[in-house]
């Protein structure tokens, strides 16, 4: 499960991101953006994430998981659209040469602080 492994790197992260001038700081809530091919399986992360964060300063910290569909892009016609099954050829011409412009994402968007 390398969802364990990914869950702590992001309560290191977000615990180097406090400020040192903050007094009593205390992450609230993390945001992520995850891709619908990252191979991670989000509830699987939010159960890591706890297990992680227990005796942190994320210790009760909200995992706000955004889903991002894959997209792809034909490189012959250069039509855009939302892969929903594995068939990884364009929609409208039907070639084979298409890239994937989003889908493989795993990115801390903000780290939200309170200070108590």
């Amino acid at each position: 499960m390398h969802e364990m492994g990914i869950a702590t790197e992001i309560v290191e992260i977000a615990i180097a991101s406090i400020p040192d001038d903050i007094k009593n700081a205390r992450v609230e809530r993390v945001n992520l953006k995850v891709g619908k091919m990252s191979a991670i399986v989000v509830e699987s992360l939010r159960f890591c994430f706890e297990i992680v964060a227990k005796d942190t300063l994320l210790s009760g910290a909200k995992l706000n998981v955004e889903e991002i569909p894959v997209v792809a892009r034909c490189r012959e016609c250069n039509f855009e659209w939302t892969v929903n099954k594995p068939v990884f050829t364009c929609r409208e011409c039907k070639s084979g040469l298409i890239d994937i412009v989003s889908g493989r994402e795993l990115d801390i968007t903000s780290i939200e602080v309170v200070e108590e």
